[in-house]
């Protein structure tokens, strides 16, 4: 929904006319506005706590420059950013149409025709940042927009610039949202470095939810829920047949064992399931080979 800008809304940021807001994330107020050339485009402006900070406007400028590699396949491209403006925005395309979450909210869960669809976007939008080099980090039911022709993914890459910003990132914080992270993101001094499989697994929580109008691993708290993850098996009732053993290998805690996005998407298009890591080899040869 476009809600009237506020009093103390800028009309403009850059050479974008601000039109009317469009929600806040966390990296700030999310705007719809007008480019120079007349259409619409979504604008994510900084939050005030960060103008100060060059750290953060240096890794926002990096993550941009790479989100920016990022072939529209299923994600909302990245049209532009400024990084040194006061305040910092990115400006991304503008997709009508409400986010995963609030169509499940309001609708119900999904099934069938359109529930593979909304998976094999998914996994489709994943193939398309990894294969840029970007880690999502924050893949969730409100980062997917639901359009006429299919899902978009938004803010892949952003929630690095966080991540690093002294300030604002407590050795007890993560960003992320906790009911979609993967195990190893609870123990970063447990020497894993995050890898794509973090977003497998994100995907794996996000079809469930999809499918079932809730999360594998609900909890009365935020630590439950982290406990869950850690220790516990994910609810995956309801689940068709023909997903559950793919988002089963999805959350599987070890990230080495999970499948690729580009595994997920191939087991999707042609109706089986992913291999094992062990396989991962051999697969990959035969999807080279079809190319």
């Amino acid at each position: 929904m476009i809600k009237p800008l506020r009093p103390d809304d800028p009309g403009a940021l850059g050479q974008y006319q601000l039109i009317g807001r469009l929600g806040s994330g966390g990296m700030g107020s999310v705007f719809l506005g007008r480019a120079p050339d007349g259409r619409r485009v979504a604008i994510k402006m900084g939050r005030a706590e960060h103008m100060d900070e060059a750290e953060f406007r240096g890794r926002f400028r990096s993550e941009v420059t790479r989100s920016r590699q990022v072939p529209p396949l299923a994600t909302a491209a990245v049209l532009d950013a400024d990084p040194g403006h006061d305040p910092p925005y990115l400006v991304i395309e503008y997709v009508d149409g409400p986010n995963l979450a609030a169509l499940v909210r309001e609708q119900g869960p999904l099934a069938g025709a359109t529930l593979h669809r909304t998976a094999t976007g998914l996994a489709t939008a994943l193939t398309a940042i990894h294969g840029a080099g970007v880690i999502h980090r924050d893949l969730k039911p409100d980062n997917v927009l639901v359009a006429p022709d299919g899902v978009k993914v938004i803010d892949f890459g952003i929630a690095q610039a966080f991540e690093v910003t002294s300030r604002h990132t407590k050795p007890d914080h993560l960003v992320g949202t906790i009911t979609y992270m993967a195990p190893e993101r609870f123990d970063p001094a447990g020497g894993q470095s995050l890898t794509a499989a973090a977003d497998v697994f994100a995907w794996g929580a996000v079809v469930t939810f999809a499918a079932t109008g809730r999360t594998p691993f609900a909890g009365d708290s935020a630590s439950a829920i982290a406990m869950r993850i850690l220790s516990g098996t994910p609810d995956l009732t309801g689940l068709p047949g023909w997903l559950r053993p793919l988002v089963e290998r999805a959350l599987t805690r070890d990230p080495a064992r999970r499948p690729t996005a580009r595994e997920l998407l191939d087991a999707l298009l042609r109706g089986e399931q992913p291999v094992s890591a062990k396989k991962r080899e051999w697969s990959l040869r035969t999807i080279l080979g079809r190319r």
